[in-house]
């Protein structure tokens, strides 16, 4: 039952420290709800304006009004479902082949297109500073179009991680070699700067190269790209050179 409680605790899981409190998220939709059995996280109860449209195999569906899913929904324009999933424990893989390392990523949409990118390109695992946007937050969820479900993301201090990581640390500069001519090693981390000051200073001494995606335009009123923009054409090429 959607009682005035549960929609004001709801409602708060837009919030990083609620989301912790009480170890919940949302994800909206059903398409991407019909996904997370198949993941490793789990639902702790659904809401639908349409139970009959989502029907999931040992989950039970609580039927609600377009007004009441009004009430949960992050979204402007509302969708069919809500599934409350519980928070899952942070699980550190090995060193997998081409890692993304996110560096102060602050918007959640940026955030949420990378782990589309990441999923699409095969990329098992992210890792982020602790300071890069939470990715639970309701915009990363939904811009990330349920790759979260399929990519590993885990926060770790940064610095201590790539001193003591084995494999190449290639950074994004815009000095940096072109990436069209860069021969790009099998296993590698890639890291990816904040959007306004890209790479900080401790993590930049700790690269052994620097790509840039070069720029023919002879405008110079572009200063530079969106960072999940870079990030899709460089995957673009390093998978086109493997």
């Amino acid at each position: 039952m959607l009682t005035a409680h549960k929609i004001k605790i709801l409602q708060s899981l837009d919030k990083k420290k609620f989301r912790q409190k009480y170890n919940l998220f949302l994800v909206e939709g059903n398409k991407t709800i019909k996904e997370i059995p198949a993941s490793t996280y789990r639902i702790n109860e659904i809401f639908s304006v349409n139970p009959s449209d989502l029907i999931l195999e040992s989950q039970s569906i609580t039927p609600i009004s377009s007004a009441e899913l009004k009430k949960i929904s992050f979204l402007q324009h509302p969708k069919d479902s809500v599934a409350v999933c519980e928070l899952k424990e942070e699980s550190l893989l090995k060193e997998t082949g081409v890692q993304l390392i996110l560096d102060g990523i602050q918007d959640p949409g940026n955030l949420g297109t990378i782990i589309r990118l990441a999923d699409w390109f095969g990329i098992s695992q992210i890792i982020c500073s602790d300071d890069t946007a939470d990715f639970y937050n309701p915009k990363v969820i939904q811009a990330s179009m349920g790759s979260f479900l399929r990519v590993n993301i885990v926060y770790q201090d940064l610095e201590s991680y790539l001193a003591e990581n084995t494999q190449p640390i290639i950074g994004t500069d815009m000095n940096g070699t072109s990436f069209y001519e860069y021969p790009f090693p099998k296993n590698f981390n890639l890291v990816l700067g904040n959007e306004g000051n890209g790479i900080r200073p401790e993590i930049e001494k700790l690269l052994t190269d620097k790509i840039t995606v070069p720029r023919f335009g002879k405008s110079r009123a572009t200063e530079s790209l969106n960072v999940a923009m870079s990030a899709g054409i460089i995957l673009g090429q390093i998978f086109k050179q493997k």
